[in-house]
């Protein structure tokens, strides 16, 4: 068992933070001893998997349905997948738009590189667009979606 403290210090959140998830339903079995809460091995995974899906984006009353599913138990599995099915692909965008960021940012420094050393972009712009070097051009590419 670990004390508030405890589990703020392990995961690195403000006692502030496990406080609300608590009051918002999201720690359903945790032990109290005189008003005290208790964090479990079983909080503590609970915890694990709701910072993940607030890294993923997903809302505090998602995550809430999410816990209230399973409690329901096995009945629940179908609407659980879809929910992460969602999260998924909604990562997957935004990891695809943050590549394509990445990207430009690639070719904008390879690109600047390049005119520091020749003393302007003449010779780049004549490279532009199917001219780069193979792996920045796939950059420029990608970047240009």
């Amino acid at each position: 068992m670990y004390t508030i403290g405890q589990v703020a210090e392990m995961f690195g959140l403000p006692i502030s933070t496990l406080r609300y998830y608590d009051k918002q339903g999201l720690f359903p079995n945790m032990e109290r001893v005189s008003g005290i809460r208790k964090f479990s091995e079983a909080e503590i995974e609970a915890l694990r998997v709701i910072e993940c899906l607030k890294k993923a984006g997903m809302e505090i009353k998602d995550i809430r349905q999410f816990m209230d599913w399973c409690a329901e138990g096995p009945s629940t599995y179908p609407q659980r997948k879809a929910m992460f099915e969602e999260r998924k692909a909604h990562m997957e965008a935004e990891i695809m738009h943050m590549n394509q960021a990445l990207d430009m940012l690639k070719f904008k420094c390879w690109y600047y590189e390049q005119a520091i050393k020749d003393g302007s972009e003449d010779r780049l712009k004549a490279l532009l667009p199917d001219r780069l070097p193979k792996e920045i051009q796939r950059a420029y590419e990608n970047a240009h979606h």
